[in-house]
């Protein structure tokens, strides 16, 4: 499996690439998990928030491997439970080479991403921090892989 995190923002603080770190490093050597950081756009005065999301949106499509499941993050996605987020996992598997998630920066995601993903998935209804989205995707990640290969770490 290969997956690919496109997620806004690239000034992290060391606890979201430590959280982050320690499930990658957790996940079989056959699993890939690229993380590609998008730079997000200055939060200037004078522009207006579809302006910062268009330029964010663009340098996602430039970012973007060809050929993924695309799959957005937001708070207005579905809610699975983890059982059903690694059966899909699988599936997506079969059906395509590579997955890639999408994460928004401060002002969630343009219009034309999420129209262009075959999911939206939320982890959460709540509003998160971007970088604590990274940390619970990758957690999740590793927790559906487990249940994918028979690993005890998931216990429902």
């Amino acid at each position: 499996m290969k997956f690919f995190i496109l997620a806004v923002g690239n000034k992290m603080p060391d606890w979201v690439r430590t959280g982050y770190s320690e499930y990658m490093k957790r996940l079989p050597r056959e699993i890939t998990v690229n993380l590609i950081e998008v730079k997000p756009e200055k939060r200037v005065s004078g522009k207006q928030t579809e302006q910062l999301l268009s330029a964010e949106c663009q340098r996602i499509r430039a970012a973007l491997p060809s050929d993924c499941q695309i799959v957005v993050l937001d708070e207005n996605g579905q809610q699975w439970t983890t059982v059903k987020f690694a059966r899909v996992i699988k599936q997506w598997a079969i059906d395509s080479d590579a997955i890639a998630f999408i994460i928004g920066g401060a002002d969630g995601l343009h219009s034309d991403i999420k129209h262009s993903a075959s999911e939206m998935i939320a982890l959460s209804k709540l509003t998160l921090p971007h970088g604590l989205v990274r940390v619970l995707l990758a957690e999740q990640l590793y927790r559906a892989v487990s249940i994918i290969k028979g690993h005890p770490y998931h216990r429902a």
